[in-house]
């Protein structure tokens, strides 16, 4: 009877404990895929349990941040649905150098638009719900979860604007949204704030005393949302809205000279908002010379630096086609993506200390031939539920 009891009280205790230490056990499974780690939660409770503690998520985003990823996401308008593939980033990748890209990661019901990626969270405009009101949508292709936003305080069905942050000292994704008035100057109204994992999800009026026009160009650095914005509505931005996630304040920053909302893509540089454009066309063509990039040094005092990225002659040998500036790996890598996808696909790295040009191709994205892709760059691998 005895025997019976200690093997019962044994056979309890190594249900609910590993062969190994908790600490070299969380190691080994951030070594895994986030794929594998989904179907590890659901192998027993004491898996479960493990893996969805907040340590284990962070440490496997740390993992992640040092093996960031391409992140190619596209519309498949046969079935209406999202598709994400990612793709191992090179580092100081070499001429004719290839990666793998056959890791599809999650689809998603159509959207009404991109918004952006933050922290391996994706945000997007759902396709039109009842009365044509179009909802912003929050998922992670890693996990395959999505999660439909809840109505705007609003009575308004159009022009709505969103961006997804994450706050780093408290750990939290917010998500700002707000409405475009209907008086034809396309002013933000409205202005919203929704914080992530909270048990009641709900959004809270936030004020805003700078008047202006939001664009669909931004970027989360450090806790702070950049976008561009117009003074007057109009398709030339003149200044950057800065809104810190943390006291949920807005703040701008004007330009050095007017750009046209197409012709600018928001960068982390270094840590700092850079701003990469290619002159007057959002494109790069083959007949494109340079790449101007500007730094915010001081927001306060609203200063930039300035700096010319001179293309190299192999430029002409290298782009047959329309690209555009997809971001910045680090600070010398400018990385360029095709309008359209040809096989094989392919992006095009610029090193702006070595001034070469690498052909990067992409292999696993045959069956997308002849569609339009949206390439974001460090993307990272988040476990994290939502």
């Amino acid at each position: 009877m005895t025997s019976r009891r200690t093997t019962r009280s044994m056979t309890r205790r190594h249900r609910n404990s590993l062969p190994v230490p908790d600490d070299l056990a969380m190691e080994i499974f951030t070594r895994l895929p986030s794929k594998a780690i989904a179907r590890c939660r659901c192998a027993c409770k004491l898996w479960s349990s493990m893996l969805r503690r907040q340590d284990f998520t962070e440490l496997f985003l740390t993992k992640s941040c040092a093996r960031p990823q391409l992140l190619f996401a596209r519309e498949d308008y046969s079935v209406r649905e999202i598709v994400f593939i990612t793709s191992p980033q090179p580092e100081n990748p070499e001429e004719n150098s290839y990666v793998v890209a056959t890791n599809h990661l999650a689809r998603f019901p159509r959207s009404n638009g991109f918004y952006g990626c933050t922290n391996g969270f994706f945000c997007y405009g759902a396709d039109w719900f009842f009365k044509r009101l179009k909802l912003p949508v929050i998922c992670n292709p890693s996990t395959g979860q999505s999660l439909t936003m809840p109505r705007l305080i609003s009575k308004k069905r159009y022009g709505v604007q969103s961006y997804l942050g994450y706050e780093p000292m408290e750990k939290e994704f917010k998500l700002l949204s707000m409405n475009s008035s209907r008086n034809g100057e396309r002013i933000s109204v409205e202005h919203q704030v929704l914080t992530l994992g909270t048990k009641n999800l709900s959004w809270r009026l936030v004020e805003c005393c700078v008047p202006h026009g939001p664009s669909t160009n931004w970027i989360c650095i450090s806790g702070v949302l950049y976008y561009a914005a117009s003074a007057d509505g109009s398709s030339v931005n003149s200044m950057v809205l800065c809104f810190d996630l943390r006291s949920e304040e807005f703040s701008s920053v004007k330009f050095g000279k007017p750009m046209p909302d197409s012709t600018t893509t928001m960068v982390n540089y270094n840590g700092k908002l850079g701003l990469l454009t290619s002159g007057d066309s959002h494109y790069v063509t083959r007949s494109s010379t340079s790449v101007k990039l500007w730094v915010l040094l001081d927001a306060a005092q609203h200063e930039w630096s300035n700096h010319v990225y001179v293309l190299p002659p192999s430029w002409e040998d290298v782009v047959s086609e329309t690209m555009y500036i997809a971001g910045m790996v680090g600070t010398k890598e400018i990385v360029f993506s095709p309008s359209y996808q040809r096989v094989p696909y392919y992006v095009i790295y610029f090193n702006v200390e070595r001034k070469t040009i690498t052909k990067v191709g992409i292999q696993g994205l045959e069956a997308f031939q002849g569609t339009s892709f949206k390439t974001y760059l460090n993307y990272v691998e988040n476990v994290k539920l939502l």
